[in-house]
């Protein structure tokens, strides 16, 4: 890439998942790394994760829908952002209560937008830079009960394809990461959120406590491997697709509502629907 001499990272969302081991093994690549968590409690843990694995950084609180925080990342010199931060709603579009539907908005699109506001305006005067929006297949497609979840990744797309765009005359890279099911406890965790809302449950279309997440789930080193060699500098395209054996499939469900009728299906329960019912938690991917 142009921009391979880029050091200073900063990951949001590093407390777990593919944002805490891209922190990691960047850390232990040379790069400058700043782990972002979004509460304090993460802070001292993270310090000793990175202890135990034999690797130098530093760790902030940084929740991005806080505005004290976004500000107090501008400090930083952020030359490679990582916009890794995320939250997964699960349940039918049509029984999420309003406040769980824009708290999904909030830190998924909302708050991660504008700190990238603050910290590209810094790129651009400095005339170089990179930032990685950590997508989602689920960006690109869709599934019964992640429809606003993925709302907030169809987002993502727009803004991340849009910005690509726009900021190329300034010498900014911009590339998205988008994975695929993967066993990282984080789909698990969508299909638990109903427990906490606030609604009238009589009314809901669906009984949550039947539901899983409807697809077995891949081994996540192949999102830690590429989203890594994204943020690094070390892959040049826009958009890197996760497992890359989903990409035909990916494609070819794009395409689906251009043939769907109104109809189709009418008074019938859709297979991906009773999927949900049938599966179990957690269920991992076979070994071919």
């Amino acid at each position: 890439m142009a921009n391979a001499q880029l050091r200073k990272v900063l990951i949001t969302g590093a407390g777990t998942g593919f944002g805490f081991e891209a922190a990691m093994r960047l850390a232990d690549k040379g790069f400058d790394v700043i782990a972002g968590v979004e509460i304090y409690g993460q802070v001292q843990t993270l310090k000793w994760q990175a202890k135990e694995r034999g690797v130098s950084l530093r760790v902030e609180k940084l929740d991005v829908t806080n505005d004290g925080d976004r500000r107090k990342a501008l400090d930083w010199g952020v030359e490679i952002l990582v916009n890794n931060a995320g939250v997964g709603e699960g349940g039918s579009t049509v029984d999420i209560p309003e406040a769980n539907i824009r708290h999904q908005f909030e830190v998924n699109v909302t708050g991660p937008l504008v700190l990238t506001q603050g910290i590209v305006k810094q790129m651009v005067k400095r005339g170089r830079g990179r930032v990685v929006w950590v997508s989602s297949r689920e960006g690109l497609n869709v599934n019964p009960f992640t429809g606003i979840y993925s709302a907030s990744k169809h987002a993502v797309e727009a803004i991340a394809e849009t910005m690509a765009y726009e900021l190329q005359e300034h010498n900014i890279e911009v590339a998205t990461v988008n994975p695929g099911p993967f066993l990282t406890g984080f789909n698990d965790r969508m299909f638990q959120t109903w427990e906490s809302w606030e609604d009238d449950a009589s009314e809901r279309l669906f009984d949550y406590s039947e539901l899983a997440f409807p697809r077995a789930q891949f081994d996540p080193e192949a999102v830690f491997a590429t989203l890594t060699a994204v943020a690094a500098g070390e892959v040049d395209t826009y958009r890197n697709l996760e497992p890359k054996s989903m990409t035909e499939e990916t494609k070819q469900l794009q395409a689906v509502p251009w043939e769907r009728k109104v109809t189709d299906g009418l008074g019938t329960r859709h297979p991906a629907i009773q999927h949900s019912y049938e599966m179990t938690p957690e269920t991992p991917v076979a070994a071919s």
